[in-house]
C-alpha cells in the first residue's frame, strides 16, 4: 500500500491541481513532481516565475500559494507496482467533501492527466460550482513535447 502526500492548500487557494498518485521518485523524495523528467515544475515555473526552478520543495509550493494554486492527489492510497496509474488498484479517495467544505474559495481544479479526472468522476462526479480542466499529464510516460503541453496547460490561468 502507497500513500499520497498531505494537501499543499490555504485559506486563499482558488485553483487545485490533483495528481492521481506520487510515482516511485516522488515517493522517495517525498516531494510532488519530484521526477527529474516530469515536466510539472517546468511548466509551472514558466507560466508564474520568471525565475529558474527552486530545488527547495518548499519554495516551489509558495510560488504555488503565491499564485493561489494548490495541490493534491485524487487517491489517499492505492496498490501499485511502479508508477504508471494503469496500474492502481484496490484505491482509496481522498476526501474532497471536506476539503473543498475547509476551503471554499477553490473553483477550478485542474487535472494533471486523464486518469486523476477518471478517479475523480468515478467517485465524486461534477461538482456545482466548480470548473474542472483536464491537463496532458506532465509525467515522463506523456511523450507528448514539453512545448504542446505549456500551450495547454496554459488554459486553467484564464
Amino acid at each position: 500500500m502507497i500513500n499520497s502526500f498531505p494537501a499543499f492548500v490555504n485559506s486563499s487557494t482558488e485553483i487545485l491541481i490533483l495528481g492521481t498518485m506520487p510515482g516511485v521518485a516522488s515517493l522517495t523524495k517525498q516531494e510532488y513532481y519530484a521526477h527529474p523528467r516530469n515536466h510539472f515544475w517546468k511548466i509551472i515555473y514558466t507560466l508564474l516565475s520568471n525565475s529558474t526552478i527552486s530545488p527547495i520543495f518548499e519554495e516551489k509550493i509558495e510560488l504555488l500559494q503565491t499564485n493561489k494554486i494548490g495541490i493534491w492527489d485524487v487517491l489517499e492510497n492505492c496498490e501499485r507496482k511502479g508508477s504508471l496509474d494503469i496500474h492502481i488498484k484496490n484505491q482509496k479517495e481522498n476526501d474532497f467533501d471536506a476539503l473543498l467544505r475547509e476551503f471554499p474559495l477553490i473553483k477550478k481544479i485542474v487535472f494533471n492527466g486523464k486518469e486523476s479526472h477518471r478517479f475523480f468522476l468515478k467517485k465524486f462526479g461534477q461538482i456545482e460550482g466548480i470548473t474542472y480542466y483536464v491537463m496532458p499529464s506532465t509525467s515522463p510516460a506523456n511523450t507528448m513535447s514539453f512545448e504542446n503541453k505549456l500551450k495547454i496547460w496554459s488554459a486553467f490561468l484564464d
